[in-house]
C-alpha cells in the first residue's frame, strides 16, 4: 500500500552514472534524516562501471559503519544474468529474494499509485491527462539541477 518512491529517492544507473550520483544517494539513505519512509533505490546497479561500483561498495560501508542510523531503507536493483557484476558480488551478503505478484496485483497497484493529484506541483500537471495512467521519465546529464 505504500506509495512509489519520489525522485529524490530513484538513481537509475547508466555505464555514464557517476560516483557522485551514487554517493549522493548512499548519503541520503543513511543520513540522520532519512528514517521518514523514503526508500532509496538504485536501478540497474548492475550496469554501473567498475570504477564507480567500487566506490559505491566503499561509500555503503564506510557510511554504515558511521551511521547512528539502524533501520536504513536502501534498495539495489540488478539484473539477475548479470553474474559478473562487481556489485552484485559485493553486496551478495545482503541479497534477498524478491516477492513475486501477479500481473493483475502490479496492474491494480499502478493505476493507484500513478494518478497525479488534483492541486500537485505544476511539473506532474504537464504530464496529467484525462482518464489516463502516465509516467515520464526525465533525463539530464546533470544530476539534481531541479527537474
Amino acid at each position: 500500500e505504500a506509495p512509489l518512491p519520489s525522485y529524490d529517492e530513484v538513481l537509475v544507473c547508466t555505464p555514464d552514472t557517476e560516483e557522485e550520483e551514487v554517493e549522493l544517494l548512499v548519503r541520503r539513505a543513511l543520513s540522520p534524516g532519512s528514517q521518514d519512509q523514503k526508500i532509496y533505490c538504485l536501478l540497474g546497479a548492475d550496469k554501473l562501471v567498475y570504477k564507480v561500483s567500487e566506490r559505491l561498495e566503499f561509500h555503503f560501508f564506510r557510511l554504515v559503519q558511521s551511521s547512528s542510523i539502524p533501520n536504513y531503507r536502501l534498495i539495489i536493483f540488478c539484473n539477475s544474468k548479470a553474474h559478473n557484476s562487481y556489485v552484485i558480488t559485493a553486496f551478495d551478503a545482503y541479497k534477498v529474494p524478491v516477492p513475486s505478484y501477479s500481473k493483475k496485483e502490479i496492474q491494480t497497484y499502478l493505476k493507484k499509485h500513478l494518478k497525479v493529484p488534483r492541486g500537485t506541483a505544476p511539473v506532474a500537471q504537464a504530464f496529467e491527462e484525462p482518464h489516463q495512467q502516465n509516467i515520464k521519465f526525465v533525463f539530464s546529464q546533470r544530476a539534481g539541477m531541479g527537474k
